[in-house]
């Protein structure tokens, strides 16, 4: 039996933050990230809907990009004591991310965050709180999603959560506020908006209520993405709409290794943290030549690559052309081809690469990557993604 899951409402449209007026409950609390949405008015604005609602409000601010688990236990002791009804989550993935994982340790106080790791083993939510989702990037997609991305620092190791639970009851996805994005998160957002909707296309768990919107979602990014880039809002837009697909695609078909390798990679190397979307498009290419020995596979990237406009003779110079296209978008976007152009020393790379492949095999998003890989095939992969070696196995 398969399942396709997305929040009861999504909402979308200039202007659509208005619809937290319509909202029924006593208590809000707010969850925010480093200030951003307060500079630019959509933090007062929310506060003051949600009050206009009849709510008293509390805010909790300052998450970190790529959240914590100690902003987590912050942030569920928060609720704890302020006793929401909603959540309402604004700005990028990461506040999101981390108030949905806020959200089981405010309504299940005991659980464990190792309870939470284990994909599709969460408690049943909703006990205490509704939530609402509200991107202030367009890549993420965690507004319509079953997921979320927490940081161990200690550890070094990105954990990705995975629940139906944790989809938003509401999704406002209100493209004025992602007119604020600056040209590089532009550009990693709609990268990994992107590969979302492709891994989610070739995924082992593909369905007919998920091809369209990953499709869909593909032809939309790679018209909108550069002028986006260049802040034609009418196209940062439809990118924000683009990513929104996406995310539906993949919240309900998965992802694949190019997730493993970023959840893995991101914060590992003590030269430089690799933001997520970056990592997505430097690891997309390789992945795609990787996978397309796999003939299924293959086909279905030829078919992304049809939908496309991309000729060819046959599959494989179909893939080479998507692999090609995603190469030339990189390039428009000022993001390096490898992990040695992005800055990683080569002595900490190869001190931790086997360690960092050990990692990614076991991430929650290889189960359905369409073919299947081993920690010391996954090396192998790490190292041409480092040194921009064709991927020959």
């Amino acid at each position: 039996m398969a399942r396709f899951t997305l929040p009861r409402d999504v909402y979308y449209g200039k202007g659509t933050l208005e619809v937290l007026k319509t909202l029924k409950g006593k208590k809000a609390i707010v969850v925010v990230g480093g200030g951003s949405m307060k500079r630019f008015g959509f933090l007062d604005k929310a506060v003051d809907y949600l009050k206009d609602a009849g709510m008293e409000v509390q805010l909790f601010e300052n998450v970190e990009p790529d959240p914590s688990v100690e902003t987590v236990m912050r942030g569920a002791k928060a609720m704890q004591e302020f006793e929401p009804d909603w959540i309402v989550a604004m700005g990028g993935g990461s506040p999101i991310d981390a108030a949905k994982a806020m959200w089981a340790f405010y309504e299940y106080p005991e659980t464990t965050f190792e309870d939470l790791i284990t994909p599709f083993n969460f408690p049943e939510l909703r006990q205490k709180a509704k939530f609402a989702a509200i991107p202030s990037t367009s890549g993420t997609a965690t507004e319509v999603t079953a997921f979320s991305v927490i940081t161990d620092y200690e550890k070094g190791i990105k954990y990705p959560l995975a629940d139906f639970n944790i989809t938003p009851d509401v999704a406002i996805v209100d493209p004025v506020i992602a007119e604020t994005m600056p040209e590089k998160l532009t550009a990693h957002t709609g990268m990994d908006a992107l590969t979302h909707a492709i891994e989610a296309y070739v995924s082992t768990l593909n369905s007919p209520f998920t091809d369209p919107l990953a499709i869909k979602a593909i032809q939309m990014v790679f018209e909108y993405l550069p002028a986006s880039y260049q802040k034609d809002m009418s196209a940062r837009e439809q990118m924000h709409y683009a990513q929104c697909l996406a995310g539906m695609a993949f919240s309900n078909a998965l992802l694949g290794i190019v997730h493993s390798m970023a959840h893995k990679t991101g914060a590992a190397f003590s030269t430089g943290h690799i933001p997520h979307g970056c990592a997505n498009a430097i690891y997309l290419p390789y992945v795609i030549q990787y996978n397309a020995k796999d003939e299924t596979a293959k086909k279905r990237y030829a078919d992304i690559a049809k939908e496309v406009g991309l000729t060819g003779a046959n599959d494989d110079e179909l893939v080479k052309a998507l692999c090609d296209k995603i190469d030339a978008y990189n390039v428009k976007l000022s993001i390096p081809k490898t992990l040695k152009e992005f800055g990683i020393e080569e002595k900490e790379f190869k001190e931790k690469v086997a360690a960092i492949a050990e990692l990614a095999v076991g991430d929650a998003c290889t189960g359905s990557n369409p073919r299947a890989i081993t920690p010391a095939e996954m090396e192998k992969l790490l190292n041409c993604t480092y040194y921009g070696t064709e991927v020959d196995f």
